[in-house]
């Protein structure tokens, strides 16, 4: 009887197990395509902030350059990832280049970094983060107009020197009470215009050749930022 009852007792452990885990594996895989889909929608935004209709006539989101993983390593990640282009009437104006700094308050902090062919920045745009709010939160263009001090900016203007917060002798203002995450932030934007100096020739002629998405494809993305994404 006693072998029977642990033999039972097993068996519904057993089970219960089984379903438990197949519980969580059903809702890891529900939460991730989800969490996907935000970030998608928040990277579609961000590019449409930062580099308007009126300067590109294909789809950034589906045209797009893998880089090599020493590349992408460069921007912070492990795996390879893409860089979007910009482009107007098939002329590449812009890449987006995805880049990821380790070294925020609380964390890693992802952004999208648009530079122009001229290698000015048309803009920076913080994706995700798990920074103090009301105080490194203002990197969030939700929170603070902060992130606006890189529109324009490049690597000689303003001179290397400068690219660094006021309280590290530079040009950008840190925040009341929380200098690291700003810090993060300008450290990794000016790495990443570093890294497409370097790169320009080879990512602009590789860019040249990605067939771009066609118009009717970029007025439905457009259509959707406009009914109400919002970043992440």
């Amino acid at each position: 009887m006693l072998g029977q009852s642990i033999s039972k007792n097993s068996l519904i452990l057993g089970t219960f197990a089984a379903v438990t885990a197949a519980i969580i594996a059903i809702t890891f895989q529900s939460t991730k395509e989800r969490i996907t889909a935000q970030e998608r929608k928040a990277a579609s935004a961000a590019l449409i902030e930062m580099i308007p209709t009126h300067r590109h006539n294909n789809d950034m989101l589906s045209d797009v350059l893998t880089l090599k993983t020493q590349d992408s390593q460069e921007l912070g990640f492990t795996a390879p990832v893409d860089l979007h282009i910009a482009k107007q009437d098939g002329n590449v104006v812009a890449l987006v280049i995805p880049a990821l700094a380790h070294d925020g308050y609380s964390g890693d902090i992802k952004m999208v970094v648009a530079v122009n062919v001229d290698g000015t920045l048309a803009g920076v745009r913080v994706l995700s983060h798990k920074e103090t709010p009301g105080l490194g939160d203002k990197i969030d263009l939700r929170k603070s107009p902060w992130i606006h001090s890189f529109d324009a900016t490049s690597l000689s203007n303003p001179t290397a020197s400068l690219w660094a917060v006021k309280k590290d002798g530079g040009e950008f203002d840190q925040f009341t009470g929380a200098t690291i995450t700003p810090r993060a932030v300008v450290k990794r934007v000016k790495q990443t215009l570093e890294l497409f100096h370097t790169h320009k020739s080879t990512w602009l002629t590789q860019a040249r050749l990605v067939q771009s998405a066609s118009s009717a494809h970029l007025s439905h993305s457009t259509q959707n930022v406009q009914a109400g994404v919002t970043h992440e």
